[in-house]
């Protein structure tokens, strides 16, 4: 079984990473390690940075070789800040960057060229069967990286990104979110899942609502430097209004709309996502439902009843018509005018 491993830093600790195939009983072995811990968005096995794990794994590369290209990274994430970049996407770049730089353990920084990219896409990306927009998060990072860099060998403008798969949106029925929100019985759990579908939210902009975000007067939602840094505000109708000032009666949260067990801090987005997988099982639903399910369904819902495509690209926060439009291939409204000519045999 062939592994390779390296050195990185992750959550604020040194660890030592073993990317290797899936194997069972592999994984076996190190789950019995001291500490051991899978990582999700790294894809690989970790464990303590210890002289005996060193060892263990005949780590040769050295330390102070490791800690410039961590402090490069730190330096990289400064970067990023500098420009206002969101909190998600600076994690999301710094990960992506110590995955591709720690690939290369042989080779400083400034001594990656562009023949690197294509022999980590192939061996790396595409021998691990990973998503075209997972590449793509990596050619963002290091474009960006090395865009930063006064002195290094890629040449930026050969660095090209993946073409984007065309999927279509995961689309819910109404009687399938019905199911879900009556599936549930905590009012907070409720009144979250509801938002999302009634607005048309995205996860982390649920979760940055706070109450002054709800104009009860003039019946509307503001969402506040959602992605892209933009504002936007969505309609809010009596039913789901009458579901928040429920919620609120009862919870009281002091700083966000929707907190946690810790009054003052945000609700986690683990939790969030739990409470969907909990829901769709009650509701007897076997579909890999996701919470951005919901926002698609809310848009495909909008354009079955009739809603101006244009309204909707408002309402999503999109900035391109083009992105709303994927929308048209998933209406039932669109797609059931259509007549089968099998119909006029």
């Amino acid at each position: 079984m062939k592994m390779r491993t390296e050195l990185v830093r992750h959550k604020n600790q040194n660890r030592i990473a073993a990317y290797f195939e899936n194997d069972p009983k592999i994984i076996e072995r190190f789950k019995r390690l001291p500490d051991a811990r899978w990582s999700k968005t790294m894809r690989c096995w970790h464990i303590p940075d210890t002289e005996e794990n060193r060892k263990k794994f005949r780590l040769i590369e050295s330390k102070e070789h490791d800690l410039e290209k961590l402090k490069q990274v730190s330096e990289f994430e400064r970067w990023l800040l500098s420009r206002r970049y969101s909190s998600n996407t600076i994690k999301t770049y710094k990960e992506a960057l110590k995955i591709f730089i720690g690939y290369f353990k042989d080779k400083s920084i400034e001594e990656i060229n562009n023949r690197d990219i294509i022999v980590f896409n192939n061996d790396y990306i595409l021998a691990r069967k990973l998503s075209s927009s997972y590449q793509n998060q990596m050619v963002n990072a290091i474009k960006l990286f090395f865009g930063a860099m006064e002195d290094k060998k890629i040449e930026l403008e050969l660095v090209h990104r993946p073409k984007k798969e065309k999927t279509l949106p995961n689309v819910l029925s109404k009687e399938e979110i019905q199911s879900i929100l009556s599936a549930l019985s905590n009012r907070k759990h409720k009144c979250m899942l509801g938002l999302i579908y009634a607005c048309g939210l995205r996860r982390s902009e649920l979760l940055n609502l706070k109450k002054e975000h709800i104009d009860s007067n003039r019946m509307l939602l503001i969402i506040k430097q959602s992605k892209g840094k933009k504002d936007r505000v969505v309609p809010i109708g009596d039913k789901i209004l009458d579901l928040l000032r429920d919620y609120y009666v009862h919870y009281k949260p002091q700083t966000w709309l929707f907190e946690g067990l810790i009054k003052g801090e945000k609700y986690d987005e683990r939790s969030l996502s739990n409470v969907l997988k909990q829901a769709i099982k009650r509701a007897g639903i076997s579909k890999p439902v996701s919470l951005h399910w919901l926002r698609h369904s809310y848009a495909t819902h909008l354009l079955e009843s009739g809603t101006d495509i244009r309204y909707i690209q408002e309402l999503l926060g999109h900035n391109s018509s083009r992105t709303t439009e994927i929308y048209t291939h998933v209406s039932r409204h669109q797609i059931g005018k259509i007549k089968s000519p099998f119909e006029d045999l």
